[in-house]
């Protein structure tokens, strides 16, 4: 959508779909042809400026001269606290679900030590030294590279949209090696001592919940956002209205998965397959809960995300392929899926046995 100045012959405002907006002067040159001339990013350049700059190149073209010879006023650009809070934020609120996390980590991390500064004053360096100072600060490297991550697209879209015209200063910025991240895979007898632990817990649900993620590999919000609505008992589906990829997915239920639903007490006037009673809405969190289970069962340092790396695992080291784990985990990218394919020691083993029994029957 455009909008034409009726003060200006050709002075126009361009709105794209992106959500940017761009000033330009159009005009006839010499030899008749149209043609067009940027004057500034909207809002960074204001109207009355806009104007002024479009009413000099119409002075010019008028003379028969070019309008780009005009000198081009130096617009002030904003700081990266106010670029943050009227362009970012506002477009990222109804494009990305973790937003508020993107909020977070700006506010927290970034926006102290550097949101006083214009965008185009930041530097390379300004970049390095917050990097730096947050793993100095004793976050792990894997959260420092995540606020990396974010600053770089921050001043992506302030370059995508004409706010910057320079090169991203987090640009060959390098990422910590994440040292920190590793595999947790149960075992047979961990989980029995897991499940063991649970069934005394004064919480009830916790040990239907852990259960039924380790017997789906679901997401733990995937399991705690349930509802009844979404679990179809007679094909044995549950499903999640919204993903991580942002579509619709369906978990299948196995028999165990079945077997813990079924022994879900259902409230009539409750939506929700799990909830908090005292709320009566979805857990927010049940960790106080799990902390004390799987330290009781000598589990201290397992996740609870390492159910669904688990569920993968026992998958697996069952002879099932990559391609089933990949639907069962909900991946749409299989390389994302290699992470959880952990084969144990003894599938190893016996994999690598398969070449010795092969040539032992040859040489005899």
């Amino acid at each position: 959508m455009n909008y034409f100045d009726t003060e200006t012959k050709g002075f126009m405002l361009e709105h794209r779909a992106s959500g940017g907006a761009t000033w330009y002067f159009r005009y006839r040159d010499a030899g008749g042809v149209v043609r067009q001339q940027r004057i500034g990013a909207y809002p960074e350049l204001p109207l009355a400026q806009a104007r002024v700059r479009a009413l000099q190149m119409r002075e010019r073209v008028d003379a028969g001269q070019a309008p780009q010879e005009v000198v081009r006023p130096v617009a002030v650009l904003p700081t990266l606290a106010e670029f943050v809070a009227s362009r970012y934020l506002p477009y990222v609120q109804s494009r990305k679900r973790s937003w508020a996390l993107d909020e977070v980590l700006l506010r927290l991390h970034v926006l102290p030590g550097m949101g006083n500064k214009r965008l185009d004053e930041i530097s390379r360096h300004d970049v390095l030294t917050m990097h730096e100072t947050l793993r100095q600060g004793g976050y792990a490297a894997g959260t420092c590279n995540r606020v990396l991550v974010l600053i770089k697209y921050v001043f992506n879209c302030a370059i995508r949209w004409e706010v910057l015209e320079k090169n991203n200063p987090c640009a060959n910025v390098p990422l910590f090696e994440d040292r920190g991240a590793r595999e947790r895979y149960l075992s047979p007898d961990e989980v029995q001592r897991l499940f063991a632990e649970l069934d005394r817990s004064p919480q009830p649900q916790i040990g239907q919940i852990i259960r039924l993620l380790l017997f789906t590999g679901a997401r733990k919000r995937e399991v705690l956002d349930a509802r009844w609505e979404h679990v179809d008992m007679e094909r044995r589906l549950l499903t999640v209205p919204l993903s991580k990829s942002g579509k619709k997915r369906h978990i299948p239920l196995s028999d165990a998965a079945m077997e813990v639903l079924q022994g879900v007490q259902r409230q009539p006037d409750m939506p929700w397959v799990f909830f908090n009673p005292r709320t009566r809405l979805p857990w927010a969190t049940l960790f106080a809960s799990w902390d004390a289970a799987r330290r009781r069962a000598g589990l201290a340092e397992v996740r609870m995300h390492d159910l669904r790396h688990s569920f993968a695992s026992f998958l697996v080291n069952s002879g099932r392929s990559l391609y089933e784990v990949q639907r069962l985990l909900g991946h749409h990218d299989p390389k994302v899926t290699m992470r959880y394919a952990h084969l144990s020691p003894a599938a190893l083993i016996e994999a690598a046995n398969t070449v010795g029994q092969a040539l032992s029957r040859t040489l005899v």
